[in-house]
Order: structure tokens, then C-alpha cells, then sequence
């Protein structure tokens, strides 16, 4: 492996490890709680070596473990946090730490180690929803089309969506089809694929200023007609743990067309919300045009199917 190579996994893995510890959550409640201030969007190193600290004190690996100083750390969590230097040893002090679940961990080892299946995009601020008609004419003319679309969110404890799985099936109206577009509308976001995707190109195009897109590689090349089923998650970054109207709705936006439109929120059992509506939006970012009232079902979530969306912008909103 380059040295080019391995500097890339590091980064990505760096990227994802201050999105964990800069999402809401117990994660950033449990190095907050020793910083003497924090500011928005930035992670405290040192309050973070301190969570390192008394987890070795309690979990000493040397002789020198049930004493050493948070500040004795910081340089460790400034280039891991960095991507300049990040072990594997390193990385798990932070999982064991800091506690990351099982499917947190192993995404970060499978970063750090270099997977094509998983990658970490990111840029300076969300796209603006005004432009996504005129991203479809950058792309240039489809090359396929969505025959299924299936998208199933879970939201977490702190009300905030934690991870979105997409489930969908596309035809080849074009001969050679062996990648198709995914353009990233958050300023952090971590794309993981698997079934029938060969892995993620990892070159991050800005299509135009404040723009990003990057290519979901297909498992096979498809000719015309040929139709595949695809299967990826993002996790999303938030800067704060606000509930505004922005976090308490899921939006999907559709430019062409797409059939079998399948969509499911699922809440946490110790968070539910106290109404939650289907509407229609008057674009990414306009007003409700009409919504309807819905009921949770046993599962805590709500499922809505539809034969087929064009050209418009539905999905789920819900109050706390």
C-alpha cells in the first residue's frame, strides 16, 4: 500500500471518529462533561484525553496507565483526531473509551484498514436545495432508471436520526452502465454500501460550488435492460442536539421518477414523538402543501408505499 494510500484511510477513519464523538449523544456528553468550554463543531481535545485517561486508570495495559494525566494524551488525540498518526492500538483506546457500539467499531477498523465499501465525504456546508434541478443537468442525461426505492431511518434516543438504509433497484436504460451518482446533500456524511455495489469511488467531484458528489460502483456492468438491487447507509453529522423543525423530518426528493416507493421511520421506544404527519412539500426546502396525520404502529415507526413519485418532495415530519 502507498504511503498516498494509507494517509486517505487514516483520514477517513479521523473524519468518522470526530463525527461519532461530535454527534449528539452520550458519546459527546461523556467528554463534555470535562471541558471548560466547547465551541460548535469542534471537538475539545483535551477533555477527550481526559475520557482516554480515566479509562486507562481503570484499565491500566502498563505499569504507567493508573497514572497518567490527561494532558500527557492530548498529543495522541490531536493526531488521531487529525488523521496524521492513528494506530490501531490508538483506535482502540477510543472505542473501548468512549464505548462505540459494535457496528461503530468496526466501521472505523474497516476505514482505518482501507475498505472500498465505506468512505467518509465531506464538504464546507449542505448543498442548497435550489440546485438540485440544475445538478441533474451537470450529470447529464440518466443512464438508468429507479425501479424500487425503499428508504428505512431510524431515529435514536436524543430524537435525532442515527442511520438510513436504501434499498433500491435500478434498470439500465443504457448499455455499460457500471456506476450511478450520489450526490451529498450534508456537510458530513459517512456512505457504506453492500449488496450489489462493488464499493464507493472515493473521488469527491464538486460539481459546482458547495456541491459534491461521488460513484457508488455497481458489482456488475449492466447492459440495457438489465436491472440490479442495491443496498447502502449514510450516518449523518449534526453540530448541536437542537430539535428544530429542520432534524424532526425526513424529506425525499425525487428529480425524474421512481417506482415502488417504499418509506419507513422507525423511533426509539424511549423517544417517541407526540404527532408525526405524511406531507408533500413544495420542494426541498419549501412549505407543507398537504399532510395527513399518522399513528405509529407496535414497532414505533410509520410506513408509507406509493406506485410511483415524480418530480416531487414527500416524506414524514414529527413533533416531540
Amino acid at each position: 500500500m502507498t504511503d498516498a494510500g494509507q494517509d486517505a484511510y487514516r483520514q477517513a477513519a479521523a473524519a468518522y471518529l470526530r463525527e461519532l464523538l461530535l454527534r449528539p449523544g452520550r458519546y459527546r456528553r461523556r467528554w463534555e462533561q470535562y471541558a471548560e468550554r466547547s465551541r460548535p463543531g469542534q471537538v475539545n481535545q483535551l477533555a477527550v484525553a481526559e475520557v482516554l485517561a480515566r479509562y486507562r486508570w481503570s484499565h491500566p495495559r502498563t505499569d504507567g496507565d493508573a497514572d497518567v494525566l490527561a494532558r500527557q494524551l492530548k498529543d495522541t488525540v490531536l493526531r488521531a483526531m487529525s488523521g496524521r498518526m492513528l494506530s490501531r492500538a490508538t483506535l482502540s483506546l477510543f472505542v473501548e473509551a468512549f464505548g462505540f457500539s459494535a457496528a461503530e467499531a468496526e466501521r472505523l477498523r474497516r476505514l482505518l484498514a482501507g475498505s472500498g465499501r465505506i468512505s467518509v465525504l465531506s464538504g464546507p456546508r449542505a448543498m442548497r436545495p435550489e440546485l438540485m434541478a440544475e445538478v441533474a443537468d451537470i450529470l447529464g442525461p440518466p443512464k438508468y432508471q429507479t425501479v424500487s426505492l425503499h428508504d428505512h431511518l431510524n431515529l435514536g434516543v436524543e430524537g435525532l436520526i442515527v442511520r438510513a438504509r436504501t434499498l433500491k433497484v435500478v434498470e439500465a436504460i443504457a448499455d455499460g452502465l457500471d456506476r450511478i451518482p450520489f450526490i451529498h446533500d450534508t456537510d458530513a456524511l459517512t456512505l457504506e454500501v453492500g449488496q450489489g455495489c462493488q464499493g464507493v469511488s472515493g473521488y469527491l467531484r464538486e460539481l459546482r460550488e458547495n456541491v459534491y458528489t461521488t460513484d457508488i460502483l455497481l458489482a456488475k456492468e449492466l447492459s440495457l435492460g438489465e436491472t440490479l438491487t442495491l443496498e447502502y447507509w449514510n450516518t449523518y453529522h449534526y453540530l448541536d442536539d437542537r430539535l428544530d423543525a429542520r432534524k424532526c423530518q425526513y424529506r425525499r426528493a425525487v428529480m425524474r421518477r421512481a417506482e415502488n416507493f417504499d418509506i419507513r421511520v422507525e423511533f426509539h421506544p424511549d423517544r417517541l414523538p407526540r404527532e408525526v404527519w405524511w406531507a408533500v412539500w413544495d420542494g426541498v426546502d419549501g412549505d407543507v402543501i398537504t399532510q395527513e396525520p399518522v399513528t405509529p404502529d407496535s414497532q414505533h415507526s410509520v410506513q408509507r408505499y406509493m406506485r410511483f413519485i415524480e418530480k416531487t418532495v414527500v416524506g414524514f415530519h414529527w413533533a416531540w
